[in-house]
């Protein structure tokens, strides 16, 4: 239930990422990412201490977590504040390691996410706060923060890719 909520919550970190016309809808967008992104941390406590964990949650906890982030970047690319090329590069990584699972899944095996992939979780998490709260930071050192966290978050997603796609491969058959 946690899990759908946060995709429900979308569309609400959409409206203040774009179309909020108060004076911090950044900051706010950034509160509401922030809050959607820490749910994917309880929703995955709470399943483990209850023992709540389910096929159905493997595959849709990460999709939750691609919907809100692939939102995010698309939004960056339309207001120029991030690369297509590297928004790009995250769809298909994302999409990659999502055909996978599902050749996994059509064989009877469940592929959960790996150290990697959750570090790219929290890579791109913290490239999207940054690049929302840009403007925030810069007050307090003038850095390249979205650039900064950007470049962190873009290695984190090829790793990660890479990872899955070698460890995966005897799942792949090119006949």
């Amino acid at each position: 239930m946690i899990t759908i909520a946060r995709i429900l919550l979308v569309p609400v970190f959409v409206y203040f990422a774009l179309a909020f016309p108060g004076a911090n809808r950044e900051l706010i967008a950034a509160l509401i990412f922030l809050l959607i992104s820490l749910t994917d941390f309880l929703d995955g406590y709470i399943a483990r201490k209850y023992n709540q964990i389910t096929d159905f949650g493997k595959f849709l906890d990460p999709l939750a977590d691609k919907i809100l982030v692939i939102s995010a970047f698309v939004i960056f690319v339309a207001q120029g504040k991030l690369s297509p090329v590297i928004t790009i590069v995250v769809i298909t990584r994302e999409f990659l390691v999502t055909s996978i699972r599902l050749v996994a899944a059509g064989k009877g095996t469940v592929i959960a996410a790996s150290m990697s992939g959750k570090l790219k979780t929290v890579s791109q998490i913290a490239a999207v706060i940054a690049i929302l709260l840009e403007s925030y930071l810069c007050q307090l050192f003038t850095l390249p923060y979205a650039l900064i966290f950007s470049w962190i978050m873009l290695i984190f997603t090829v790793y990660s890719g890479m990872e899955y796609l070698i460890l995966n491969r005897k799942l792949i058959s090119f006949q």
